[in-house]
């Protein structure tokens, strides 16, 4: 059963949305550099990116919790494998275990991370990549928001189904180690570093 997730997350359309200029260009990097032709997308949203990622030759197919997500993404494209599905489920079961599997700015959005981050792992490959990104926090670029006066903005507190889970590189790298993955690469993308728009972490299941 799917509990305490996003069912009405809301998708205007099919199309991409801001991150695609400082999240795309890096994670098809990866892939690419790491080989990765057949992929998992948990947390697809609307279907943009798994688009983007079928038009370039890879085979790709996800899930996600939105009704509204899923019937935008099988509008544009209606042979796109993406499903309804989300990552407190057996998924490996289901898909089978793939040598990627992407996450963007989905990890800050749900209540129990560790079920997530063990759903990641179950649909690796042994030796298979994990790329998960979110937006980057840290002391220093808190600091400068606070001090501009748009913190609370920010956060975002009026937003239905925003980010409950704020999440820096050490935290986000103890989950994943917890359920047995090796963080292998950390980028921080839009922006200068310091105040990154998102990071996105690289994770690799052992042999």
């Amino acid at each position: 059963m799917t509990t305490h997730i996003a069912f009405d997350y809301h998708y205007p359309n099919a199309e991409a949305g801001h991150t695609k200029d400082y999240l795309w260009p890096s994670v098809t990097k990866i892939l690419k550099s790491e080989g990765c032709e057949r992929v998992f997308d948990l947390g697809c949203g609307n279907g943009a990116f798994a688009r983007e990622l079928k038009n370039l030759g890879v085979d790709v197919c996800g899930v996600d919790p939105s009704e509204q997500g899923i019937a935008q993404a099988l509008a544009a494209d209606s042979m796109i494998k993406l499903e309804i599905g989300d990552g407190y489920q057996p998924l490996s079961e289901r898909f089978g275990k793939f040598p990627g599997v992407i996450s963007l700015e989905v990890i800050g959005h749900v209540y129990y991370p560790r079920k997530f981050a063990k759903c990641i792992a179950d649909l690796l490959e042994p030796g298979g990549i994990a790329i998960v990104s979110t937006p980057y926090h840290s002391y220093c670029k808190n600091l400068i928001l606070a001090l501009s006066g748009r913190l609370e903005q920010h956060f975002g507190p009026l937003w239905d189904h925003g980010m409950i889970k704020f999440w820096s590189v050490d935290t986000l790298t103890q989950l994943f180690e917890e359920v047995g993955l090796k963080r292998t690469q950390v980028l921080r993308v839009g922006r200068l570093p310091v105040i990154a728009m998102s990071m996105i972490l690289v994770f690799q299941k052992p042999q």
